[in-house]
């Protein structure tokens, strides 16, 4: 699997630092260090907090870097030892500073090439044991929802409601949060990532919820819009646009599609009811050990989606000094479509 980059990026050696990488292609799930890989060795390099969490997640050859064998004493011993002039780095993740004080530590590397989204890239295709985890974290997820409704009254605010949510998903099984719990009520909710504040719930709001388990790793993602006591017309009209957009959307998911095509179906059918500019990101986005990954349904996104993948599809409206609402499923492409992770309710639920 990680031995393909050395061809793909013709480098001699390269190194890892990015932690969800480390962790896909180590095992070691400490997310402090650096590992390097070559055609002859594979190292993995951290410090006595995480040697013998490594030694036992890891088939890495284990280093301890410490005040008498620092980081790059390390790496530089490995580079001489491999005669490796050309290195490969992971620009994306890396810090100027970090890559400058590297650059300078290790004078012995000629070129040093910037690996972009190769190693990001391994991740996409999910296994049928990533896939298992990441339907557990769902589920996980959707029975503390499940469990939220019952607590949700008038006079709570949203800090309160994010807290439960947060200790139901724990209570069931998650290891963390795949992400910070968004709870947005009321005119917040025209807000996609409000944070949850000391409002207090009160009787005609939007309560828009986007929350996530996390399962030895990895993530699931969801977000459920409700109405605490009777819904508005006007919130009806949005609240059903955004469910018909979420399910075309749905719809047009599959293998062998450009992800900008899958985003076009739902971006149309919100801009047709007159609502286009109240939807300013993207469709979704692919899942895994981190919450955002790529490819994404977006306006931008030429790559072609396969099976495999696990993706987002999360339209939404924002209508500042009214609301909003955002409806989003998790799902994995298959070779014929797709299978939704979630099953909890969509049609709009009044309190």
């Amino acid at each position: 699997m990680y031995r393909q980059i050395l061809e793909q990026a013709k480098v001699d050696a390269y190194l890892v630092t990015d932690p969800m990488n480390m962790r896909y292609i180590s095992g070691f799930r400490g997310g402090e260090g650096v590992l390097y890989i070559s055609p002859s060795r594979k190292v993995l390099v951290t410090d006595s907090r995480y040697t013998e969490q490594a030694g036992k997640e890891s088939d890495f050859t284990v280093i301890e870097e410490n005040a008498g064998h620092k980081r790059f004493v390390i790496l530089a011993e490995c580079i001489d030892a491999d005669k490796a002039e050309v290195v490969g780095f992971e620009d994306a993740s890396m810090r100027v500073n970090e890559f400058n004080a590297m650059k300078e530590a290790l004078p012995q590397v000629k070129n040093w090439v910037a690996l972009g989204g190769k190693l990001d890239f391994l991740r996409r295709i999910k296994t049928p044991e990533e896939i298992e985890i990441m339907q557990k974290a769902t589920a996980i997820s959707e029975a503390a929802l499940t469990s939220l409704l019952d607590f949700i009254k008038p006079g709570l605010t949203e800090l309160e409601i994010a807290a439960e949510l947060e200790y139901q998903m724990k209570k069931r099984g998650a290891n963390d949060l795949a992400f910070n719990t968004i709870v947005a009520s009321g005119i917040h909710s025209s807000m996609p990532h409000a944070i949850p504040s000391e409002k207090k719930i009160e009787n005609g709001d939007f309560i828009t919820m986007d929350f996530g388990a996390k399962v030895n790793g990895y993530c699931s993602d969801m977000t459920r819009t409700i109405v605490v006591g009777k819904a508005s017309e006007k919130q009806k009209e949005i609240y059903n646009l955004v469910l018909k957009a979420q399910l075309a959307g749905l719809a047009a998911a599959g293998p062998n599609v450009k992800g900008k095509d899958v985003d076009a179906v739902s971006r149309n059918i919100i801009r047709e009811a007159g609502y286009g500019e109240y939807f300013g990101h993207g469709l979704g986005h692919s899942v895994g050990l981190f919450i955002h990954e790529n490819p994404r349904f977006s306006p931008a996104e030429e790559d072609i989606i396969l099976p495999g993948y696990i993706e987002t599809v999360e339209p939404g409206v924002y209508v500042p000094g009214f609301g909003g609402v955002r409806i989003e499923d998790m799902i994995l492409i298959t070779e014929d479509g797709y299978r939704n992770f979630n099953h909890f309710e969509k049609n709009l639920i009044e309190l």
